[in-house]
């Protein structure tokens, strides 16, 4: 796989890059879109061959067997993650969003709390006020420059009305790998105050250098009746579009709330979905993964070097994802000077920390899931935007 080359994807309805100039005023013409969360690398081969097989079958029905694709995830967790994982405990959502927002209207009710380690995604946030719950803030520690969990104050913060966590593991935006001790510390949280564990792994396989990603089943094996595991292919092989997401339950009391209301939706899996994640959770697509992490470990410390040479400015190490959350505070400027300086002079679109929730305020999230030589013109441009630091 070519991660060098240059695909220009502008035109093709594309939301990261035929959007920006609506919602940031950056230009596509010259702008660089480092924002939403996709990658500018075409899926690998045997992605791609999945959907030429469905195109030259020509016959789009319905889908009557989804034991390959089954088999597909079983296979993946198990030899990628070392989770053994059953046909029966697979639901399919359309999307890590809507697997949220469907299990949030079986397995809690109009005023529930729900718990966030802010800053953290921030579709989260919006799904859970959408579905008329409350979000409840629990702000991450920032400690040495990188995110931590403080369960004495957060027990400290609850009423007693919250009914669910939301876990990002790994974490958007700080990167963190979450290690054995904190998955063993949220799941004795979630004991102690009697709460439902959702964890998004959506990132899951995009993880640098000697950190490890573990499930939660892994980590606690004691917290599966009470939770609910969140998995897609989309992040790790660019195929968010597919709109196809794992919502992974054991405990067959909570899977069956979930399925009811699955069925009383009559929501469907897409055809086209479920052929990608068949053909991306395989040997070839694992290979392809191999050298993805590789080159996006270079893209890191490119960026790292470049935006921390800034005065003022800190990008918090990644373990894991290709969205790099920087820190402008040192800069001593407001949020609306970086927000200027990075859209109107760099001509670069990013997410706003604030977004992700308390704590992300002096925050900028950006995507490095692009070729090398882009990286190399956003750390030029943000350079020459902030000199005047120099």
């Amino acid at each position: 796989m070519d991660f060098d080359q240059i695909i220009d994807r502008r035109g093709h309805l594309s939301n990261k890059w035929d959007k920006m100039e609506e919602v940031y005023g950056v230009s596509p013409d010259d702008g660089l879109a480092m924002w939403v969360a996709d990658m500018d690398f075409r899926s690998p081969e045997c992605v791609q061959d999945a959907v030429r097989q469905k195109l030259a079958h020509g016959f789009y029905g319905y889908l009557g067997d989804y034991g390959p694709y089954k088999d597909a995830i079983a296979w993946w967790m198990k030899n990628r993650h070392g989770w053994t994982v059953e046909h029966d405990w697979i639901l399919t959502a359309s999307g890590l969003c809507n697997g949220l927002g469907l299990t949030l209207d079986a397995l809690t009710a109009e005023g529930d709390g729900v718990i966030l380690f802010t800053p953290v995604y921030h579709a989260f946030a919006r799904v859970i006020r959408s579905a008329g719950r409350e979000v409840v803030e629990c702000p991450l520690a920032l400690n040495d420059g990188r995110y931590e969990m403080d369960f004495d104050h957060y027990d400290n913060l609850l009423s007693g009305h919250e009914r669910m966590v939301v876990l990002c593991s790994p974490h958007n935006p700080g990167g963190r790998v979450w290690t054995l001790e904190e998955l063993r510390a949220v799941a004795d949280f979630c004991r102690r105050h009697d709460l439902l564990l959702v964890s998004d792994e959506v990132h899951q396989d995009l993880v640098f250098g000697d950190n490890r990603h573990l499930p939660m089943p892994l980590a606690d094996p004691g917290i599966t009746d009470r939770l609910i595991m969140l998995t897609a292919p989309s992040k790790t092989f660019n195929i968010a579009g597919a709109h196809c997401g794992q919502v992974i339950v054991q405990a067959e009391p909570l899977r069956r709330k979930i399925k009811a209301r699955m069925a009383a939706l009559s929501t469907a899996i897409h055809d086209f979905g479920v052929a990608m994640t068949t053909g991306a959770y395989s040997p070839e697509g694992a290979a392809w993964v191999d050298e993805l992490v590789v080159y996006l470990d270079g893209n890191r410390r490119l960026f790292d070097e470049g935006v921390n040479a800034i005065p003022g400015v800190v990008s918090m190490p990644m373990e894991s994802t290709y969205l790099s959350w920087v820190d402008f505070a040192g800069t001593g400027m407001s949020p609306e000077e970086i927000k200027t300086r990075v859209n109107r002079d760099a001509r670069i679109a990013v997410n706003y920390g604030a977004t992700f929730g308390s704590g992300g305020e002096t925050f900028l999230r950006f995507n490095i899931g692009m070729p090398r030589a882009q990286i190399a013109e956003a750390v030029s441009r943000l350079q020459a935007a902030f000199s005047d630091l120099q």
